[in-house]
């Protein structure tokens, strides 16, 4: 059976299958509801560009939220007047300058990948993650 990779990791060249994608999805969906996000809620989600953001925003849309992506090399006073900006209560970062910059908004929940699950099922070093990556070894 063939497996549809819906993205392949630049940084580390990890691929992301469409059923790993809806899982992991369905998971943080899980976290951030369990964390207080509720329909119509702006969340902050300050990642890199990779699997992390693409698993954050589409967890964040299911949990009936709308995802505000602030880049993570933002500077300070930059990222501080886009959190204030945004109104958001709620922030998916594991940036320790992202989070320093929300610490005097209205953001009440900060979350990292890690609290939403998402990093639990795909490796972090470049490892076979499908059957794709294995049969070109």
């Amino acid at each position: 059976m063939d497996e549809r990779i819906v993205m392949v990791d630049s940084g580390t060249g990890l691929r992301l299958t469409e059923q790993q994608l809806d899982e992991k999805t369905a998971t943080a969906a899980v976290q951030l509801r369990r964390s207080g996000v509720r329909a119509g809620d702006t969340v902050l989600v300050c990642l890199p560009v990779g699997i992390d953001l693409l698993v954050t925003t589409d967890a964040v849309i299911a949990a009936g939220g709308t995802a505000w992506p602030v880049p993570i090399e933002l500077d300070a006073v930059d990222l501080r007047a886009r959190i204030e900006a945004s109104g958001a209560r709620v922030m998916v970062c594991d940036a320790p300058h992202a989070l320093d910059a929300a610490e005097e908004s209205r953001v009440r929940i900060v979350m990292s990948v890690a609290d939403l699950g998402a990093a639990d099922s795909y490796p972090s070093s470049r490892r076979f993650c499908t059957e794709s990556d294995r049969a070109g070894a």
